[in-house]
């Protein structure tokens, strides 16, 4: 039982994967960094996920637009070249002519708005059509 309950501890206060602190990473040993667009920031968690690599974003003031720096631990470097290069195919081959729901919403929405309508009513009261 105890065993059990040191299982589940451990796995619990040891070291995980995915997001975490800057002070967290450090404890662990060496850390290195990319410069990531903001677009990217959330885009890039599934891959690291996936290959098991511990990350820290942070934000740097000191340019106007802020920039975002990723630090990042991994247990090999093979793993990390593995996750960018996935994550970078992946951001390569996102379809950028592909239109966003909202443009084409109001594209049919303005066509909608310019059909002409045939006012003309047609009473036909207590006659049936054969």
């Amino acid at each position: 039982m105890k065993a059990s309950l040191r299982k589940i501890h451990n796995a619990r206060n040891g070291p995980k994967e995915g997001l975490q602190t800057t002070k967290q990473l450090a404890k662990g040993g060496k850390l290195e960094n990319v410069e990531i667009s903001n677009d990217n920031i959330k885009a890039f968690d599934p891959f690291a996920r996936k290959y098991g690599i511990k990350y820290s974003l942070e934000k740097d003031n000191s340019e106007t637009p802020p920039k975002w720096l990723v630090f990042f631990q991994s247990k090999d470097t093979a793993t990390m070249t593995a996750a960018f290069k996935e994550f970078s195919a992946k951001m390569m081959t996102k379809d950028k002519s592909r239109p966003s729901v909202k443009d084409a919403m109001t594209r049919i929405k303005e066509i909608v708005q310019n059909v002409v309508r045939d006012k003309t009513r047609h009473k036909t009261h207590g006659e049936h059509e054969r």
